[in-house]
């Protein structure tokens, strides 16, 4: 099956064709700067490194959406006019509350029920459910899916999904833990398996995705049952410029010194904080490796501190789990980072952890594999979110064919 991967932001939609018989995407592409004028359209097809990039009159996504769609059905610079080129459609969406706990065929009814979860995720939904509504007014013909970040996390017990605030909170404004990330945390439970050989079922995994956000899964089965991002993508591990974890008294009381509103308190623990924050220089990791390797001390303790909060969690999640069969590394850190991996796993030998250096060396740019020395087995996984989407919508359409 052919699908057409949506992911829509508030200024932009990143877009992928996949071929989920092969598992690999035909076209990669963006529309950036919807609505602010110069808008630009970039695109890759894959079979011959074909690259276009040119101006997109977009002035919302309904026009970027047809826009992106000429483009990917160009017979020049795209897959062609066949009617039959694309079969579905999968949109990326962040959060499904409790209502979505499985990828869903979008209808009335579930544009609604992404609508009711707009507060829990203010800054994403209303821009992932723009693009459906647009996807579907250009494309009524085809099936429409949409995928949620926090349904892989719907299997999370609720001793791990519950706060230790007051239960009418929770049932008034469904304040508990979600988890994000997990259409790659599905990634790398499927992955996990084919790269060692064995069902999903048999293995108890620690899935590290580690890029600008990142978050911590362990998973036990092939299913969620602890992840470190919570009520929002804010709790967890260090982040580019998130903070993670936090005393929320602490919080409070810079909120008084400083005299910050709520809004401004977002802004700080957001934008402001993380790797960012500790470094005063950058949330890149790239940037903080160069950075520090020149001797830079707020460089090498912000980095100190990102790999003691994420060797933390390993152990945390080595006692949910009982036991490890595999640590599992994805997103832009984890898969090309060999050094900030390395120092990761440095010591970890009560976990069966013994890294093989020059195979660490080797994975980053792409390559997939392993490298451990150890009986616990150590994995770079690419993140395939667009493929997790693909995939996902594929497996939701063969589901309803069987049960019609």
């Amino acid at each position: 099956m052919r699908v057409l991967v949506l992911n829509s932001g508030s200024s932009s939609v990143k877009y992928q064709v996949v071929d989920t018989v092969s598992e690999m995407p035909l076209l990669v592409g963006e529309i950036e700067r919807i609505g602010a004028g110069g808008a630009i359209l970039t695109q890759h097809r894959l079979a011959d490194g074909r690259r276009t990039k040119e101006s997109a009159p977009a002035g919302g996504h309904d026009e970027a959406i047809r826009l992106l769609l000429d483009k990917v059905l160009d017979p020049e610079q795209g897959l062609g006019r066949e009617a039959d080129r694309l079969e579905a459609v999968g949109h990326r969406v962040v959060h499904g509350g409790e209502r979505f706990t499985a990828s869903a065929r979008v209808d009335e009814g579930v544009e609604e029920g992404i609508r009711d979860c707009m507060e829990l995720a203010p800054l994403h939904n209303p821009h992932n459910l723009a693009g459906i509504v647009a996807g579907r007014a250009v494309l009524p013909d085809l099936p429409h899916v949409a995928v949620f970040d926090t349904a892989f996390h719907a299997t999370l017990p609720p001793s791990a999904y519950h706060y230790a605030l007051p239960y009418g909170l929770y049932r008034k404004y469904g304040v508990r833990r979600y988890g994000f990330h997990g259409t790659s945390h599905r990634n790398v439970a499927r992955k996990a398996a084919l790269l060692l050989e064995r069902p999903a079922s048999s293995l108890q995994v620690i899935s590290l995705h580690l890029g600008n956000g990142s978050s911590a899964c362990a998973i036990s089965g092939g299913v969620s049952v602890e992840t470190s991002m919570g009520f929002t993508p804010l709790e967890g591990l260090v982040m580019g410029t998130r903070s993670g974890d936090v005393d929320p008294a602490a919080v409070l009381h810079i909120m008084a010194r400083e005299e910050l509103s709520v809004g401004d308190a977002v802004t700080l623990l957001n934008r402001h904080a993380g790797l960012r924050g500790l470094s005063g220089l950058s949330g890149d990791m790239r940037d903080l490796l160069a950075e520090a390797s020149e001797g830079d001390a707020r460089a090498q303790l912000a980095l100190d501190v990102y790999v003691h909060r994420i060797r933390k969690y390993i152990g945390a999640y080595a006692a949910v789990l009982g036991q490890v069969d595999a640590i599992a590394f994805t997103g832009g850190v984890g898969e090309n980072a060999a050094l900030v991996r390395s120092r990761i796993l440095r010591d970890l030998s009560l976990l069966g952890v013994e890294v093989d250096t020059e195979r660490n060396q080797a994975l980053t740019g792409g390559r997939e594999g392993s490298f451990h020395a150890g009986p616990t087995a150590l994995l770079v996984v690419r993140s395939g979110e667009e493929l997790t989407i693909a995939l996902e919508t594929a497996r939701v359409l063969a589901a309803e064919s069987r049960n019609n």
